[in-house]
């Protein structure tokens, strides 16, 4: 099922994706509004809403997002760095979040921004210290991710806190998809409609199961987190003005313009 969150007539609601539309449109796609929301039991009410009328927004509100660096070989060599021995995780703040065609705001402490196009897994229920064999239960699904970053700052300091939590940095959507096998999904970036990045997950260091024990050994993974499972070779800049497209195979495309911040 594709679940989707989104806005219509001053109100923000949960709806299931129904239909097949063409790549980039929203034709044919419908909403069959949610009872109640995806981390419970939940009905369909039957009350149906074009998907062209409504606004999309982030498909949920983490209380976290939990980012893991380097988790793709190639990208830690394109940057000169080496695969650690553990996961490297970071924060990206709630106030990073955006949704699709939200726009990211290119900040002003950075010269030199990067896209990095990521499978994100959305968390279904409050876990901790979660046993590997456990792992999947406590998803609920998966997205697309943004993870942008101002690569200026994150080389100049030690911390990747503002380099990766400022505001508009974390774009998510369209939607979670949680019927899917993210063992061998096809991932690419697109710029301005040019290819950036050409990926799949089999070439992650570590899987999605391993990330999940080894975050929960330290914290409670609340429904509606989020885990940023690393990004593959190809990263680059964006400039004033880019329109940035993220799409994997089996959930959609999330595609954000970047703007002058204000």
């Amino acid at each position: 099922m594709r679940i989707a969150r989104f806005s219509i007539d001053g109100n923000v609601a949960f709806g299931a994706v129904e239909g097949e539309s063409p790549p980039g449109t929203t034709d044919g796609l419908v909403l069959d509004i949610i009872k109640g929301i995806p981390f419970a039991d939940f009905e369909l009410s039957g009350t149906k809403v074009p998907l062209s009328k409504v606004r999309l927004l982030p498909p949920v509100l983490p209380n976290k997002v939990v980012g893991i660096g380097r988790n793709y070989a190639d990208h830690a060599k394109e940057l000169g760095n080496e695969v650690p021995d553990v996961p490297v995780a970071f924060f990206k703040p709630s106030t990073s979040v955006i949704g699709p065609g939200d726009a990211i705001a290119y900040p002003s402490f950075s010269q030199e921004v990067h896209y990095e196009a990521e499978l994100a897994v959305v968390i279904g229920r409050m876990c901790r210290e979660v046993p590997r064999e456990r792992a999947r239960d406590v998803i609920l699904g998966y997205t697309c991710a943004n993870d942008v970053t101002a690569r200026d700052v994150q080389q100049r300091e030690k911390q990747w806190a503002r380099a990766k939590g400022f505001d508009s940095s974390c774009p998510l959507g369209p939607w979670v998809e949680t019927d899917l096998d993210p063992s061998d999904l096809t991932i690419q970036c697109t710029v301005n409609g040019e290819q950036r990045q050409l990926g799949r997950t089999t070439d992650m260091v570590r899987s999605i199961e391993d990330l999940i024990v080894h975050i929960s050994e330290a914290m409670t993974l609340l429904p509606g987190d989020v885990i940023l499972t690393g990004t593959p070779a190809g990263v680059g800049p964006l400039n004033v003005g880019d329109e940035v497209a993220v799409t994997i195979e089996g959930i959609g495309t999330l595609t954000n313009k970047v703007i002058k911040r204000g």
